[in-house]
């Protein structure tokens, strides 16, 4: 699976990127959001990508950070919010107002997005609100380290991915986790804590 691209803007749509990778177009959708940070066509870009394959097609994802990334990962945890639905609240919201959103049970902010009616932003809030607490925390450390350097949630849910959890599963567990525990947990304990939570 492609899990990062960096190469040469092409050309950019209303919702995609041709990424220029050694020669190679990779046609990478986007909300537009991402889309407006991306530098000029020519010029180098980096996105982090999700790969959807299906029988007859395969679809790459772009994000910019991966606080937009996880966020779109646990959006797409509940019923009703496929891919597009997914990047269309990424569209009209940022990842940290969509945070901010279903940490104060906002469900008319979230309804700004193409595709999302009160009853699903309804059914948003109530999924989310419980989980939201881990990724806002990544996204405040996010925008203050330096580039590169992650933070004791991410690094957790990183090593419950390269033992075999998908990560929408890994960082559903871990955000669990430190909204019951609070911060300030090791990741060695935060591991042993997810563990747990996603053994049968």
């Amino acid at each position: 699976m492609i899990g990062k691209l960096r190469g040469l803007v092409d050309s950019t749509g209303a919702d995609w990127v041709l990424l220029d990778v050694g020669g190679v177009g990779y046609h990478v959708q986007c909300s537009t959001r991402t889309l407006g940070a991306l530098p000029p066509v020519g010029e180098a870009a980096s996105l982090l990508i999700e790969t959807y394959v299906r029988e007859d097609q395969i679809t790459l994802y772009g994000f910019s950070t991966q606080t937009e990334k996880d966020c779109y990962h646990l959006l797409c945890t509940v019923q009703g919010v496929g891919a597009r639905v997914g990047l269309a609240l990424l569209s009209a919201l940022s990842a940290q107002d969509i945070m901010g959103a279903l940490a104060a049970r906002d469900k008319t902010a979230l309804t700004r997005a193409n595709g999302v009616g009160p009853k699903l932003a309804q059914r948003i809030v109530n999924e989310l609100k419980d989980k939201v607490l881990s990724l806002e925390a990544g996204a405040d450390e996010e925008a203050l380290r330096p580039a590169g350097q992650a933070t004791v949630p991410g690094d957790a849910v990183s090593a419950l991915v390269n033992l075999g959890y998908r990560r929408a599963e890994a960082f559903a567990a871990i955000a669990k986790i430190s909204s019951e525990q609070g911060a300030g947990q090791s990741i060695e304990s935060l591991i042993r804590a997810g563990l747990k939570e996603l053994m049968p």
